[in-house]
């Protein structure tokens, strides 16, 4: 019997059951977000806020934690749930090689289209042209905002002599209204890597939410980012009322939430793990979103289970060499971008043995002052190699690095 393939599900050819499609994503937003309940209800609020009382949902909301950890999964899920509350959404994954605002007013334009909220005819000419126009603005080459010193409200006939900061406060402002009065609940934007942006542009964004504020009743709008552990200092720099931000550090999942990370997935394939292979990959993963997903892969792969089967112990170990190569590439990426005084900081580091290691322990091992180790301190923390913990404590951010680097030093 032949039966055909339908939507990615397990199916029988000659009457035997052929391996289910592998649904974990390591290094992709996971198909089924588990955990981050917490941090999810807090941007809810936020997005709740702007839809009862058509207001600014609250101050740049900031989600800062290494890379793996899953920010850009939390960011995707609330916009999900916002589209779903009649949000119109605008996203931009911030880079260093271009501008962020230009990107924003872009990716604004895209929500706007796809969501059919611009007006038809002349009128609809008229918003593109205008967004056409703050691109340029915000834009400029070498344009410098004084994060303490706030444009005045512009005036609505002059909307091509703007700065920067006017320009785009006009523009969320009346976007913001636009999809409200068209029946929406408001404008949500998101900004990945906001670690990446220039300080001009952190600058300019701090400004324009400021202001915005000053007339919250008015602004049914809501800005959810994240970034790298540094974003918030960044932030800081880029305009001193940026420490009022909301700032929300991402820790590792739980054991209970590890496990719904591998669980769920699964089980939209009919496929479940046993006790003891559960067991084992929340113990190798140690609660990181990445690792979990990569561990779940490579057990299926080894496994190619089909409906109806469970995936044990022995499976897990099967997959862990693929899983572990994997995560020894990464170690090798991360150790090949260093430099030889970030590797010196990064050895003595790793030969503390601690997962939590001190400024002075690492000033030791590497024969300085503890002062002299700032800078390569805090290109790594930059970097997201390792992050603080404490006062005067750093961890690296990827699992087992300090076991590779001493493998290092031991060869």
């Amino acid at each position: 019997m032949i039966l055909s393939y339908t939507s990615a599900k397990y199916r029988k050819v000659s009457d035997r059951a052929v391996a289910a499609s592998n649904p974990y994503t390591p290094g992709q937003v996971p198909r089924v977000f588990a955990g981050r309940a917490v941090e999810l209800r807090r941007i809810e609020d936020r997005l709740a806020r702007v839809v009862t009382y058509g207001e600014l949902g609250g101050p740049l909301m900031v989600f800062h934690a290494p890379r793996g950890l899953g920010k850009t999964s939390l960011l995707r899920t609330a916009q999900r749930r916002a589209d779903a509350l009649g949000f119109v959404s605008a996203w931009v994954a911030c880079s260093r090689e271009r501008p962020v605002l230009p990107e924003l007013v872009r990716s604004i334009r895209t929500a706007l289209e796809r969501a059919e909220v611009l007006p038809r005819g002349g009128a609809g000419g008229r918003w593109r042209k205008r967004l056409e126009s703050v691109t340029v603005e915000v834009g400029l080459p070498g344009a410098k905002v004084q994060a303490e010193v706030a444009s005045p409200a512009p005036p609505a006939e002059e909307p091509m002599a703007l700065a920067p900061i006017g320009a785009l406060e006009a523009l969320l402002h009346d976007t913001a209204e636009l999809v409200r009065r068209r029946g929406g609940a408001g404008l949500l934007l998101l900004l990945d890597e906001l670690h990446t942006a220039s300080a001009d542009d952190m600058s300019v964004l701090l400004n324009t939410l400021q202001n915005l504020d000053g007339a919250r009743e008015t602004n049914p709008l809501a800005v959810v980012t994240a970034g790298l552990p540094v974003t918030p200092e960044a932030l800081t720099r880029a305009a001193t009322f940026g420490e009022r931000s909301t700032f929300v550090s991402l820790d590792v999942l739980n054991d209970e939430d590890a496990r719904r990370v591998l669980t769920g997935p699964a089980e939209a394939e009919g496929v479940t793990w046993s006790a003891g292979a559960l067991d084992a990959v929340v113990a190798e993963a140690r609660g990181y979103p990445y690792l979990l997903q990569l561990i779940g892969s490579s057990t299926w792969d080894a496994a190619r289970p089909a409906r109806g089967d469970r995936l044990s112990l022995t499976q897990v170990r099967k997959g862990l060499p693929v899983a572990r190569e994997q995560l020894t590439a990464m170690h090798r990426a991360r150790w090949g971008a260093a430099t030889a005084t970030q590797r010196s900081f990064l050895s003595a580091m790793a030969a503390t043995g601690k997962d939590n290691v001190t400024r002075a322990e690492i000033a030791r091992g590497m024969g300085r002052d503890s002062r002299a180790i700032s800078d390569p301190r805090e290109r790594l923390i930059e970097k997201g190699v390792i992050e603080p913990v404490g006062h005067g404590l750093v961890r690296f951010t990827l699992p087992g690095f300090g076991d590779f680097v001493r493998r290092l030093d031991e060869e």
